[in-house]
């Protein structure tokens, strides 16, 4: 099977933002990527996303398939069906080699889901006589959610979104009994991998550290209020800021940033 030629394309990238008097950084800003990643392309060490192409042919002011085939074509000498037929076939590679990349980043947030899983199981194990009481238990909703959001967002979420979120500015995300809208931020292929990454994050560390912390902080607490309605209130309101802050501070703000 036909292959893209990484170099060629590399090659002709460089020489495309010489061309518009760009730096690496600059680029790789009006594309909402990493200066590793456009460095990356240009020496031929890997390809862009196929949501990038488009954005990045209208910069650059050539077409897609120039972009692919790493030379302008002059409007005499159009490519013919031949010429065209490997660069298509190559996509189709290229989008295999990032369905394998995908798989694999999705595998190393599996094993990180489950290895807080588990501490969560033991911690809880720990201190069952302490938060499996009847006021105990509210305070465990933030790791349950968490593992419940968390098997969701590693396993089951999507690591791309449908093309329409690309043309509409979408607030919310929908799939199945997922349910996610975040005023101010559009979701698109640009911003949703922080996102994910971002939820995931959150997850992971609320199972992980959520018993640890309540702990320490409700000893602390408890010393300085002594138990009672002030120490219950105080409880309640950080269980709750947890809960809502960690889930939505993070996606407002790498949604955002790479909107």
């Amino acid at each position: 099977m036909y292959e893209l030629d990484k170099e060629k394309f590399g090659t002709f990238l460089v020489q495309l933002r010489k061309e518009k008097g760009l730096t690496q950084k600059e680029l790789a800003e009006k594309l909402y990527v990493s200066d590793k990643a456009v460095s990356k392309w240009e020496r031929g060490l890997s390809l862009p996303d196929i949501s990038l192409l488009q954005p990045m042919a209208e910069m650059m002011e050539v077409s897609v398939t120039e972009l692919l085939s790493g030379r302008r074509v002059p409007e005499d000498q159009p490519l013919t069906v031949a010429e065209v037929e490997p660069l298509v076939t190559g996509r189709l590679v290229m989008t295999a080699q990032e369905q394998a990349a995908q798989r694999e980043h999705r595998r190393q947030w599996g094993m990180w889901y489950l290895l807080a899983l588990a501490c969560m199981a033991a911690e809880l194990f720990l201190v069952r006589g302490r938060l499996l009481s009847d006021e105990g238990v509210f305070y465990l909703l933030a790791p349950l959610m968490a593992a419940g959001f968390g098997a969701y967002l590693v396993f089951g979420a999507k690591e791309k979104l449908p093309a329409f979120y690309d043309q509409y500015r979408i607030n919310f995300y929908s799939e199945g009994a997922f349910r996610m809208n975040v005023p101010g931020v559009h979701f698109n292929n640009r911003n949703w991998p922080h996102i994910l990454n971002a939820l995931r994050t959150w997850a992971c560390v609320t199972m992980a550290a959520w018993v640890p912390a309540f702990c320490l902080v409700h000893r602390a607490a408890s010393l300085a209020l002594g138990d009672g309605m002030a120490l219950s209130m105080l409880m309640l309101y950080l269980c709750l800021g947890g809960i809502l802050g960690g889930l939505f501070i993070p996606v407002a703000v790498v949604g955002r940033k790479y909107e």
